[in-house]
């Protein structure tokens, strides 16, 4: 018998998760509850993610393209927030990530969405693209689970997290799900408009696994808890891909469940920055595996993944 309890479950009866929402809330003042650390009061102007105090919803429902821990038999429980942190220029979904669109939600809106997707059935709360609203979340989540949640939470980041905001999330979230996208400061700022991705992303997966270690399953191969990297293998090498599953092996853990995604394909403004304009080769993509296995990397997603990718 299964008899998993998610993490925030505990928080709750406690109170503690009632004071991580107030000290989330309270960040926001100065907000440094992304990678960015712009600084922002956002209750008196937008931060640089382009949101207040109130997230955006642009989409959300049973999801069953994700990885196969996440989406067994009924589906992942994915809520898709737009206006990403991440400003990169082969984005597949631009349309989302790149503005404010959707439905804006409060909290008991939020909190209500997160029910349905229990009542659908599915197997776990999947926050997509949530960095910049990390308050408004634990918001939702205190009232969502005053009234009965208890699905495992997954938090399905672009990897660009800061410490503030994961200090905050310790023994809330039971699987993180971060990208690790390039190992190169000087591509990540010309691809995704951001400095200092690699210091600030393998930071954030160090302390990811210290909270919550290699990913574990259950009896049905469903995710319970644990870290699950993403890596897009992009054309020409730019995501550096060996020396990220080097990191991994070395820093992290050689059991890190990893998905080589291979779903790449020319969006957005990816004709501008060549070789983003092609996808990748054969070739490339087992290039990409074989780093992998050199770096001693062998717990992978065992499929070409279709993900909506942030």
């Amino acid at each position: 018998m299964n008899t998993f309890e998610a993490s925030y479950r505990n928080l709750h009866t406690t109170g503690e998760l009632a004071q991580r929402v107030s000290a989330a809330q309270a960040r926001q003042h100065a907000c440094d509850l992304c990678g960015r650390s712009c600084g922002a009061d956002r209750y008196v102007e937008p931060g640089s993610c382009r949101m207040r105090t109130r997230a955006w919803v642009s989409s959300y429902g049973p999801h069953h393209g994700e990885e196969n821990p996440l989406r067994g038999s009924k589906g992942s429980g994915t809520i898709f927030f737009s206006s990403c942190n991440l400003r990169c220029c082969y984005c597949q979904n631009a349309d989302i990530s790149q503005k404010v669109s959707g439905m804006e939600v409060d909290a008991q809106e939020l909190a209500a969405i997160m029910l349905s997707l229990q009542d659908k059935g599915c197997h776990n709360i999947n926050f997509v693209s949530p960095s910049h609203v990390t308050a408004e979340i634990l918001a939702a989540l205190l009232i969502a689970a005053q009234l009965g949640l208890h699905l495992p939470l997954v938090w399905n980041t672009g990897g660009y997290d800061s410490m503030s905001s994961l200090t905050l999330l310790d023994g809330i979230i039971d699987i993180y799900m971060p990208d690790m996208k390039y190992a190169d400061a000087d591509i990540a700022s010309r691809l995704s408009g951001i400095t200092d991705y690699p210091r600030i992303n393998q930071q954030a997966v160090r302390e990811m696994h210290r909270q919550t270690g290699d990913l574990i399953l259950d009896e049905r191969g469903l995710a319970q808890r644990g870290l699950l990297i993403r890596h897009l293998i992009l054309p020409g090498n730019l995501a550096g891909t060996a020396q990220i599953m080097r990191f991994l092996a070395e820093e992290i853990s050689v059991d890190t469940y990893v998905n080589l995604m291979e779903q790449y394909r020319p969006c957005y403004q990816a004709h501008t920055q060549p070789p983003l304009d092609r996808t990748p080769t054969q070739q490339e993509f087992k290039r990409a595996h074989r780093d992998a296995s050199a770096a001693g990397i062998t717990r992978l997603d065992q499929r070409t993944s279709s993900l909506r990718f942030f």
